[in-house]
């Protein structure tokens, strides 16, 4: 079933495996069901927002969110190449270990060693991505923006997003 509702609606888009052809929108293959029913669900209620995904979230009930998200969860991502390969040394090291100066935590350890994320709705898959579209996530939260207004998550992004310089945020998102 969800692997028909990917196809139907969320293909455009996303990919019908969830491998994303546009930097513009994320891949969603190998991403935790949790996650994507949760950000479906806030579609759909208003929410996150954003006009195209209120509206492609609206017709879907909560069993049609769940096969999607478990539809997606079980695709395997497809990994791209750096834009940029001398930035990946500097994105590892905030990746891996943060900063320590700027009191930036390490990414991995809410998303995972690889940037898998971690089980549940708070800690999404982030490897994997565009670039272009996890730089302008980070921007996003820096300048609260972002249409993800989950307080804990925000507070956290926030922070973090705030601390990273340009420079920073290009690497990392160069790694991711």
């Amino acid at each position: 079933k969800g692997k028909v509702l990917a196809e139907q609606v969320c293909a455009a888009c996303h990919g019908a495996d969830g491998n994303s052809v546009a930097a513009a929108n994320p891949s969603l293959a190998g991403q935790h069901a949790d996650y994507i029913v949760k950000q479906l669900t806030e579609f759909k209620s208003g929410a996150r927002k954003n006009p195209i995904m209120m509206g492609m979230a609206a017709p879907l009930s909560p069993e049609d969110m769940k096969n999607v998200g478990a539809y997606f969860a079980e695709q395997k991502i497809k990994p791209r190449e750096a834009a940029d390969k001398k930035l990946l040394p500097e994105g590892q090291k905030i990746f891996k270990g943060g900063v320590a100066s700027t009191k930036i935590p390490a990414c991995m350890a809410c998303h995972g060693p690889s940037g898998a994320g971690n089980p549940g709705p708070a800690y999404p898959l982030v490897a994997g991505q565009f670039q272009d579209y996890s730089a302008r996530r980070l921007q996003e939260y820096r300048t609260g923006t972002t249409m993800e207004k989950d307080p804990a998550l925000f507070h956290i992004m926030a922070q973090v997003s705030n601390t990273l310089t340009d420079e920073e945020i290009q690497a990392l998102a160069t790694f991711l």
